[in-house]
């Protein structure tokens, strides 16, 4: 029989990776991951949210791989890829497309052996007109290739210069609808991750 007294495994906490796509210092991307953070840490217990700063990397040369090693800040980035359960990118629309930013730190994971492999995901996107649609369906694509699993709804595309005010000048989220929209994206991509066996299978590099 059972000891009545013995207490349940606690519940796993999956860790996100969340990469902005943008540099600037009042971001609104950026700004859309902290507000991730806070939300995760106000409601959902069992997600964590990890900004990885992709600001130090290099244009990918694979002549920088000397020996068969990568610089030390992609060994830092990759190490942190590897280490995470599930992916948030948040990331602007640059000539419909993806950020350059963004696009080099894809890349850089890719490299072999290819470090974003299944896992969850899920993309937020604050731009102009279009809320950075078309840089979402593009990292999308890229991520068929790196068998990156992402969540299909709900999709979030900030048009961050629309009214009402969706950020402060200091690029943080102070929109209510907004907030509960990344909410509910949030959910979704603690769902996901489970479903998918919570997380990453072992990797080696």
């Amino acid at each position: 029989m059972a000891d009545s007294t013995s207490t349940a495994p606690a519940k796993a906490v999956l860790k996100v990776a969340a990469i902005s796509g943008s540099l600037r210092r009042a971001s609104a991307n950026t700004g859309l991951i902290r507000a991730a953070a806070e939300i995760c840490e106000e409601s959902i217990p069992g997600l964590r949210i990890d900004h990885v700063d992709i600001s130090d990397l290099p244009l990918l040369n694979t002549d920088l791989e000397a020996g068969g090693a990568f610089p030390p800040a992609v060994e830092a980035f990759r190490a942190k890829v590897r280490d995470a359960d599930c992916f948030l990118f948040a990331s602007p629309e640059y000539n419909y497309s993806i950020s350059g930013p963004l696009k080099n730190a894809l890349d850089w994971g890719s490299r072999p052996p290819n470090c974003w492999a299944d896992r969850a995901a899920a993309i937020l996107s604050a731009s102009g007109g279009s809320g950075g649609s078309r840089s979402q369906y593009h990292i999308r694509q890229v991520g068929v290739f790196l068998d990156i699993h992402f969540i299909n709804k709900p999709e979030v595309f900030t048009r961050a210069y629309v009214p009402p005010k969706k950020f402060d000048d200091d690029g943080n989220l102070v929109d209510p609808e907004t907030r509960e929209q990344l909410r509910k994206m949030l959910l979704a991509l603690q769902a996901f991750a489970l479903r998918l066996g919570q997380g990453k299978p072992a990797q080696s590099e």
